[in-house]
């Protein structure tokens, strides 16, 4: 973990008071850390440091923009983040996560390493569906979805025929709802427990 040593805070050797911290997370940070939601980015990091003589409060202030892949076309694309986190560190006898904010560390130790909550703060604010603006996705993955995709009368035109993947029903050229068979068995259980 020496790559990491940047990101070391000796708390025993702070004064009590407020510190301010500044970090710039770029590739190498986000290769060194091998996580698997973000592998590339040019983030900002801003730590504010509140001591007192057995705890430190700490705010984190991040922005910037990560790569991810594209949920579509799985193409890398920019996403810009910007979130805020808080951190709470305690000593103790050993090593533990109280909660999500607070840790407990090695009071004969005196230092936190900032590296893994850094990438997780981050990670956690890459929202759950990345997805390129309409037309910006890779033409080629683009047409190969939609011969795959089927595509029902509510969709809206965009890069793959829009989320029709995600519909229980769909309309077929007759005009007649149509479902999958396989539910058509299941309905008739329920029709059977209302009886």
């Amino acid at each position: 973990m020496g790559e990491f040593n940047l990101y070391n805070v000796n708390l025993k050797s702070l004064s009590p008071g407020t510190h301010e911290f500044e970090y710039l997370l770029e590739n190498k940070f986000f290769v060194d850390i091998d996580g698997t939601e973000v592998q590339k980015g040019k983030v900002k990091v801003h730590v504010t440091l509140k001591s007192s003589s057995m705890m430190f409060e700490m705010n984190f202030q991040i922005q910037g923009v990560v790569m991810v892949s594209c949920d579509r076309c799985l193409d890398d694309m920019e996403l810009p983040i910007e979130t805020q986190s808080r951190l709470i560190v305690k000593f103790g006898k050993e090593y533990a996560e109280e909660s999500e904010e607070i840790v407990i560390i090695p009071e004969e130790e005196g230092a936190i390493n900032l590296a893994w909550f850094l990438y997780e703060f981050i990670a956690l604010a890459v929202p759950m569906k990345h997805i390129h603006a309409p037309g910006k996705c890779n033409k080629a993955m683009s047409s190969k979805l939609k011969k795959h995709t089927t595509k029902s009368v509510h969709d809206e035109d965009d890069d793959f025929g829009g989320d029709a993947a995600d519909d229980d029903i769909s309309v077929d050229d007759a005009g007649t709802d149509s479902t999958d068979p396989r539910w058509d068995a299941l309905k008739g259980l329920v029709e059977n427990d209302n009886n």
